[in-house]
């Protein structure tokens, strides 16, 4: 039996940074990994592909560890950076995109996330573990953003 969680984010925000200092920040993995909490580990797989391997997580007496891989494909000319899911790589499909908007004075980001993780667990067990599980993705996507802005000179 499993439990599988559905996650969809979305976030807009403007830092003081250039955009092509965002870019480059954003459109390579590992740096822009290194601002995500709770990464155990990101393995390159090649081809513009990585697994990410969260720490693992306790929620009462269940020991749960997320982990997923992703291909990443950056277009500077249009601002972007996109990730689609592997499969067949952990128990979680992510996908998501950056959108960075020159604004002059600022860069503009748009982030979203979709995620679809699935737990070996009881069905009963969605009904608390579903929340815990989104609002634990929520405040790591929130603090990794945190971490971005500090690490691109504030809010604009």
């Amino acid at each position: 039996m499993a439990v599988t969680v559905e996650i969809n984010l979305g976030y807009e925000f403007e830092v003081k940074a250039k955009a092509a200092e965002v870019f480059d920040v954003l459109s390579d993995v590992p740096t822009s990994a290194s601002h995500f909490p709770k990464v155990d580990k990101l393995v390159d797989l090649g081809g513009g592909a990585y697994r990410w391997e969260m720490e693992k997580i306790g929620i009462a007496s269940i020991s749960l560890q997320t982990v997923y891989a992703s291909k990443y494909v950056s277009n500077k000319a249009k601002g972007t950076v996109v990730w689609t899911p592997v499969k067949g790589e952990g128990n979680a499909l992510v996908s998501g995109s950056w959108k960075i908007t020159d604004n002059k004075k600022s860069t503009k980001l748009e982030l979203e996330i979709q995620g679809e993780l699935t737990l070996p667990l009881p069905g009963l067990m969605k009904m608390v573990v579903g929340p815990v599980t989104e609002a634990e993705f929520e405040k790591m996507v929130e603090q990794y953003i945190d971490n971005l802005t500090k690490r691109f000179g504030g809010e604009a």
